[in-house]
């Protein structure tokens, strides 16, 4: 079996650089996981009126709540099989920030009904997200947002454009310093920019079955509805 990238992206998958390829080749059939370590150049947020949303995120690990500049990160990727028999591959982002290190979480699984990677934001997957991946013609790796849900109980609606987030990431590999560059764009069709960040990381790769899943990385809650 392919990696739930893999198997999203089809045939594209082949056009992505060599060092991409390998990253979002992790999964339970690789048996490799992947730890990134690196520095964000710098993350910045949008107008006055979003910090507020961005701290309530925060106590749930969605985004980040503060700005900062060289700051240093580590992002776990890690394959496992969730509650309900989903492989899912966590994307961990842990910042050292200023006053202490603040996390991103998000688990990803794919979703064939809706043609996507689902990406659950947070501790609990109250908040998920449609992800459509594809190769550019360097071999970049370009991931945008689509529809966005909030989840909780019986609770499923569409979370409306104008409070929504459209996300743009883009991730390339650097042959000539050896790294991983990372650029992420938050933007709101009305409001503009709301949020991002941009850096570079290199790569280390485990085994997953003699290195484990550590502690606190799958979330709290896991979310039924693809």
């Amino acid at each position: 079996m392919t990696s739930i990238f893999h198997q999203h992206m089809g045939a594209a998958f082949g056009r992505l650089h060599p060092e991409i390829r390998r990253r979002f080749s992790v999964g339970t059939d690789s048996g490799e996981a992947c730890i990134g370590r690196g520095t964000m150049e710098r993350i910045r947020h949008g107008g006055l009126f979003v910090k507020p949303f961005l701290r309530l995120g925060g106590t749930r690990n969605i985004l980040v709540p503060r700005e900062g500049r060289d700051v240093p990160f580590v992002i776990e990727n890690f394959p496992y099989v969730d509650s309900f028999g989903r492989e899912t591959v966590t994307f961990v982002r842990t910042f050292q920030l200023p006053g202490g290190p603040h996390r991103f979480d998000a688990t990803m699984v794919l979703s064939p009904e809706r043609d996507c990677v689902l990406d659950y934001l947070g501790t609990h997957q109250h908040l998920a997200s449609d992800l459509h991946m594809s190769a550019k013609a360097d071999g970049s790796l370009l991931i945008r947002s689509g529809t966005h849900r909030f989840r909780e109980g019986p609770v499923d609606v569409r979370v409306p454009s104008l409070i929504g987030g459209d996300a743009e990431v883009r991730e390339s590999f650097d042959e000539d310093t050896g790294r991983f560059r990372i650029q992420v764009r938050v933007t709101n069709r009305r409001f503009g920019f709301l949020f991002g960040y941009e850096g570079s990381f290199t790569a280390e790769y485990v085994d997953v079955s003699t290195h484990g899943l550590r502690s606190g990385l799958r979330p709290v809650r896991e979310e039924a509805r693809a």
